[in-house]
């Protein structure tokens, strides 16, 4: 089980203000949306509550790796906190969105697994709360099975440290409307519909809880 969330500290208003800080590569920024939403920007839109306010400052670095994901993490984040002192504390949370680029680059998996564990060992000691989400399947053949290793390997790293996880490959592969929408995508970016089976299924991984403290 995922470690639980400390409850975020309300507003003088009220309402408890909740910064997301997001980092990944292209998909997180939603490329091949129509809506330029892309799944955070849904997921964190049926997050909001009357009680809960969430402010999204996404970090997407086109083709990042776990291996660049490591070396930037703590800038990109220290960059994006929000005060967590004054009149109108706000509590700061990371999403991890990791991409297929270690798949195309080589990276061994176990080079992949210490990149992960760098970042969220670091969030850890900050007292960041994060929230992680694996590489969704592609359509090239040659990759699928490196893709899906990773998800693996992800998952052990985030189940070691009891850390959320959203496994995209084993929920969208073979999904006739993932696959559907790659098809008719350029390149290997979903369009509004997979985009919005990647934010249903982060939702029903426990996105909103974890984002509103809830969890």
């Amino acid at each position: 089980m995922p470690a639980a969330v400390p409850p975020s500290a309300p507003s003088a208003s009220g309402e408890s203000r909740i910064r997301i800080i997001a980092l990944g590569d292209e998909l997180l920024a939603g490329v091949g949306d129509a809506r330029a939403l892309g799944w955070i920007g849904r997921a964190v839109a049926s997050s909001q509550g009357t009680d809960c306010r969430l402010e999204l400052f996404p970090a997407a670095l086109p083709g990042d790796t776990s291996g660049d994901l490591a070396e930037r993490w703590d800038a990109d984040v220290r960059a994006r906190m929000a005060p967590t002192s004054g009149e109108e504390p706000m509590e700061n949370r990371v999403v991890v969105a990791l991409g297929r680029a270690d798949a195309g680059a080589g990276l061994s998996l176990a080079r992949a697994r210490l990149n992960l564990a760098k970042v969220l060992d670091g969030l850890e000691r900050m007292r960041i709360p994060a929230f992680v989400v694996g590489p969704p399947p592609g359509s090239d053949p040659e990759t699928a099975g490196s893709v899906r290793e990773l998800s693996s390997a992800f998952a052990d790293v985030c189940s070691r440290r009891r850390t959320p996880y959203v496994d995209m490959v084993s929920g969208l592969e073979g999904h006739e409307q993932w696959e559907g929408d790659l098809s008719r995508a350029v390149g290997q970016y979903p369009g509004q519909t997979g985009y919005g089976l990647m934010a249903w299924l982060v939702l029903h991984g426990g996105f909103a809880d974890w984002a509103t403290g809830r969890g």
